[in-house]
């Protein structure tokens, strides 16, 4: 059979499914259940928890870490061992928390599945399990309930659904059992009915042509399970970073113990040096500090509204420079809303109250009309009719009196064949339907002065406002009214149209701006038609080059990867359609963010480097597949959570080059003195340094305030790691500052004995941790942070000076061998200070002038 029953006549569709508009037998059902299986919507391929867990500490930094806590046991330190294998149980099991949050992405779509459905089986109708049902089955529909499986309709009554979930359309559409385009984008087969999906009205009946994992939503589960997750940035830096320190370890001892043992040094003191070494390299508090500034981040933006789901989202935010988004609820409100009005004399936006204020009785009486031409409340109905009820409303009806004061007599319902719906109030008819529609049964129209004659040039000019309210993305409704209830079919008087829209929110398109500002392109992926999605993109002030989902299907990926560049929305497009515009842009390097609350965009959010679902109207699958939950359905919070990403990546950079500098400054220093025969810096001393540099004070700079030209600056790019040209050349050059200051402080307090004196490596190990606070500093005013501006930066320093302070002055110096330091001591250390201070800076100048921020 052709998988396109949409395309073809239901009796064909019947046909081809070996069934009648009665119904299967019971013993045909049971059949095919056994063929085809249950309609359900099933993972193919879920990740247990035990694996979850082990995929935590399947990282090269991770290896690292445990190498350095064995390599402390060795050296007789067990406690700091602990203490490492502490931070990485604690980073792995936050998180398996978050990866198995985000495993339930195709459990909730499970949940979309209706629990029973009516099925006619044997020439009558039974009510079953939905998971019972089979293609073939013919099932029957009315409002209020969910769609449980895809088919094609055989028949309706002022069917209408609601599809925003699955194809984004804002409006519930009208159903009709007559074939369509075999190409005809999915939010335009009229004929079909789709699994999750909602009937608002009407009722219908249709056959089954898809269950399960054979449906549309099942589609979309085959998408989820086969999408990989994606790394970001950070997470893929911090692995490379561990590769490359853990090669640089190995590379030490191989190089250092030969050479300590060619130079005559006993084999104990060589592999103590070694271990030396290898601890010096690693920065242990490394992925401790991350994930602690990442949660400080993922609090402050959940006091923003952006509830964030993975913890490495948080940075990789500030690295987006393209956002995809979808319209309907997200840059609009999602709800329809009666934005203007036309009658014989002038246009009026209901939403401008100086408009409403000089308004007309003719508008009066539009509204009055299509309150009373109308089933729904400002809570519940039609949101088409919703709107109507909202705006007569706001425009000073009391809707519940009015009715009581003008009770309904008689109605003609609205069908799809009709297109337009009339009701009977005592001795007056009202009507409310397709403008073209209604327009053919009028014979007058309603002016300033009372019915007029409906001449051709007066009915052109009805015909032209609806081409203008069109193009301006509104959904258009005429209203008339009958003298004589009697004459609603043809002798109707026109009143006026009504302009309806799901508008933009207030605030999405300063945000917009702002983002561009940023760097960061915004495109717009729609289901919505080409008319409607360039009308809203040109009001938000996007560009208006649009894109259909057909063009797309007929490009290949080389062509996509072209329009991607060029084209500002895309419109009708199917959830395939947006994981590949998504594969695209990630293909040109872009890393992409990609906003959206419905099942249907659930591939692209978990596809998308940054998935950003909304919370108040999202869908469970949306949000279980996303790394961000907007809290407030707000464009606007994206902005700030991007700033928000921005600065944390900020301050993740800044404590990365503080760290790996300090380990290469002790590396250096160690190595360069053991070619001298002096083991400088012992192993506690080391990890003691490493505690005070990587724990307090660096997660201090978590807390760091962002620089005033964060969101002025254009996204890193793609290939740039965080150790990038500026980081690395702040390594080296203040490395090699710490370095030559500490050897010199080194021979000057050795005074030429042959062998490290306590005194000495005292002085050394003191002063090394004081010139790493300094350089702290220095590190901050290259990122643009104003040195007074984070008070906890200034109590970490302080307290790791007093535990520095009391290594020295209590009996805990007998553990780290060190004596206590007199006032002259003190003052030798503060000139070394002072002389490290304008090489750092000097250091900073020169990066400032010749690398990229």
């Amino acid at each position: 059979m052709s998988d396109s029953p949409h395309s073809q006549p239901a009796e064909e569709v019947l046909s081809a499914h070996d069934t009648s508009a009665e119904g299967l037998s019971e013993a045909a059902a049971t059949e095919r259940l056994e063929t085809h299986g249950p309609n359900d919507v099933v993972e193919a391929s879920a990740r247990t928890w035990l694996k979850i867990l082990l995929e935590q500490f399947d990282s090269v930094l991770i290896w690292v870490l445990l190498a350095a806590a064995a390599l402390s046991i060795v050296a007789g330190h067990a406690v700091d061992a602990v203490l490492i294998a502490v931070i990485v149980v604690a980073n792995g099991l936050f998180g398996f928390v978050q990866d198995y949050r985000a495993e339930q992405s195709l459990d909730a779509l499970r949940e979309l599945t209706a629990p029973t459905a009516n099925v006619r089986r044997g020439s009558e109708t039974i009510e079953v399990t939905a998971t019972e049902l089979v293609p073939g089955d013919v099932v029957e529909l009315s409002s209020g309930d969910v769609v449980p499986a895809d088919g094609r309709l055989l028949e309706e009554t002022d069917l209408e659904i609601d599809e925003a979930a699955l194809t984004g359309e804002s409006a519930p559409v009208s159903k009709d059992p007559d074939p369509v385009a075999a190409d005809a984008s999915l939010a335009d087969r009229t004929g079909m009915v789709y699994k999750g999906t909602n009937v608002t009205r009407g009722s219908g009946v249709a056959v089954l042509t898809g269950t399960g994992m054979d449906t549309e939503v099942g589609a979309i589960a085959r998408e989820l399970a086969a999408t990989e997750e994606t790394e970001t940035p950070l997470q893929k830096e911090l692995d490379e970073l561990g590769r490359y320190l853990g090669i640089g370890v190995v590379v030490l001892a191989l190089l250092v113990v030969p050479l300590l043992l060619f130079r005559g040094t006993e084999p104990v003191q060589a592999g103590l040096t070694a271990i030396s070494l290898a601890v010096a390299a690693v920065p242990e508090g490394l992925p401790a500090v991350v994930t602690l500034t990442l949660a400080l981040g993922v609090r402050k933006m959940a006091d923003e509204n952006a509830l964030v789901r993975s913890l490495p989202a948080v940075e990789a935010l500030g690295s987006v420079d393209v956002i995809c988004t979808d319209k309907t609820g997200t840059l609009t409100e999602g709800r329809m809303t009666a934005s203007r009005v036309w009658t014989n004399d002038s246009v009026v936006e209901l939403d401008d109250e100086t408009g409403r204020d000089c308004s007309s009785d003719q508008v009066e009486l539009l509204l009055r009309a299509g309150a009373l031409c109308n089933d729904a409340t400002t809570e519940d109905g039609d949101p088409t009719e919703k709107a109507l009820v909202v705006a007569a409303e706001e425009y000073g009806f009391g809707v519940e009196t009015l009715r009581e004061e003008n009770p309904r007599t008689d109605e003609i319902p609205f069908s799809s064949e009709r297109k337009w719906m009339g009701t009977v109030h005592g001795d007056c008819g009202y009507v409310k339907g397709a403008p073209e529609v209604v327009l053919s049964k009028s014979t007058r129209i309603h002016t300033a002065d009372g019915p007029a004659e409906l001449t051709d040039e007066a009915a052109e000019d009805v015909r032209e406002q609806v081409k203008t309210f069109a193009d301006d993305a509104l959904r258009v409704l005429a209203v008339a009214y009958a003298e004589d209830p009697d004459d609603m079919d043809s002798e109707l008087v026109f009143v006026g149209l009504v302009g309806l829209i799901d508008p933009p929110r207030e605030e999405v398109a300063e945000a917009i701006a702002a983002t561009e500002r940023a760097g960061i392109g915004v495109k717009m992926i729609t289901g919505d038609n080409v008319r409607t999605a360039a009308a809203i993109a040109g009001s938000l002030g996007m560009g208006r080059t649009v894109t259909e989902g057909k063009e797309i299907e007929a490009m290949s990926d080389d062509e996509l990867r072209e329009r991607v560049e060029t084209a500002d929305v895309f419109a009708r497009t199917s959830p395939e359609h947006k994981v590949r515009i998504l594969r695209a842009l990630k293909d040109n390097g872009h890393v992409v963010a990609m906003t959206g609350d419905g099942v249907n965009d659930a591939p692209a959010l978990k596809s998308a480097d940054i998935g950003i679902a909304m919370g108040v109207r999202g869908t469970d699958v949306a949000k279980h597949a996303s790394d961000v939950v907007l809290l407030d359905d707000n464009y606007a919070t994206i902005e700030r959570a991007v700033e928000r990403g921005r600065a944390i990546f900020d301050n993740v950079w800044k404590f990365v080059a503080y760290l790996l500098s300090a380990n290469v400054a002790e590396v250096a220093l160690v190595f360069l003195a053991s070619l001298f025969g002096y083991l400088v810096l012992p192993a506690v001393q080391l990890l003691w340094i490493n505690l005070l540099t990587d724990g307090l004070p660096a997660l201090a700079l978590g807390a760091d305030p962002q620089s005033g030209d964060v969101m002025e600056r254009p996204p890193r790019e793609s290939d740039r790691g965080i150790v990038d040209h500026r980081m690395l050349g702040l390594i080296g050059g203040t490395g090699a500052v710490s370095t030559a200051v500490m050897l010199g402080l080194l021979f000057y307090t050795l005074g030429g004995a042959a062998a490290i004196t306590p005194y000495a490596m005292t002085m050394v190990f003191t002063g090394f941790v004081a010139l790493e606070f300094e350089k702290l500093y220095v590190i901050r005013w290259l990122r643009e942070t104003p040195t007074f501006s984070n008070p906890w930066l200034a109590v970490a320093v302080v307290s790791s000076l007093v535990l520095q302070l009391a290594v020295l002055y209590t009996p805990l110096n007998q553990y780290f061998g060190t004596v206590p330091l007199g006032v002259a001591d003190w003052g030798v250390i503060g000139v070394v200070l002072a002389a490290a201070l304008p090489a750092y800076l000097a250091v900073v100048v020169l990066l400032k002038r010749t690398t990229p921020a």
